[in-house]
């Protein structure tokens, strides 16, 4: 990924809309690219076919997802939606939107808390619960992973390190992320990068929910 590892930064604010524009930058390629799109005011990328998923992301804005039939849904910051294949899909916003989409291939693994052309609030598939740490595998295979994570107060997972990189968003409440020895207050909507090998702990400061992209290829 080509954001600096062990910094609290907002893919947002990365991405601010250029006006009259769209833009994307795709930040991880392979065969499960990850690009963050910047949409501005009543702009929109029209509607295509595509033989794979696409998890789609909102961090800013609102965004509308549309195919032939209508739209699927308007999403808002926190909300995703996993774009049906074999149909043409396309995104537009009337006010601005930054959203980030990864594609998910045929062989991918996904959970069946997520279905096809529904909007979902990515922070509300795990539930807090007392002194536990709930995890949900959105969607994996051998070469990536995107789980969602809730910590109650107090919990938190111990010093480890990943064997690929990881993209974190913060989705609810605060954690502290230590990275390489130096403590990191995260908040809900903002990321931080963990690069392959990197020592990391997060803990919650509070209550606090996350979502990890890990990246093996």
């Amino acid at each position: 990924m080509i954001q600096k590892a062990g910094e609290v930064f907002s893919l947002s604010g990365e991405h601010a809309p250029v006006p009259g524009c769209t833009v994307s930058d795709t930040i991880y390629g392979g065969d499960h690219a990850v690009t963050v799109f910047s949409l501005a005011k009543n702009t929109d990328i029209s509607a295509e076919i595509y033989p794979y998923h696409k998890l789609i992301l909102v961090q800013e804005g609102s965004l509308e997802v549309y195919g032939t039939g209508g739209a699927f849904g308007i999403l808002r910051p926190g909300d995703g939606i996993l774009a049906p294949t074999e149909t043409p899909v396309g995104m537009r916003s009337e006010e601005s939107a930054v959203y980030t989409e990864i594609e998910i291939r045929r062989d991918d693994k996904m959970n069946e808390a997520v279905k096809p052309g529904e909007v979902f609030k990515l922070a509300d598939l795990v539930p807090y619960q007392e002194g536990k740490i709930v995890n949900m595998d959105v969607v994996h295979n051998d070469k990536m992973k995107f789980v969602v994570m809730a910590f109650d107060e107090g919990t938190g997972l111990s010093e480890h390190a990943a064997p690929g990189d990881a993209l974190i968003f913060a989705l609810d409440g605060e954690g502290i992320i230590r990275y390489e020895g130096v403590d990191h207050p995260i908040k809900a909507g903002e990321n931080f990068r963990f690069a392959r090998g990197g020592a990391h702990a997060v803990t919650a400061a509070g209550k606090f929910k996350m979502a990890l992209l890990l990246t093996l290829e």
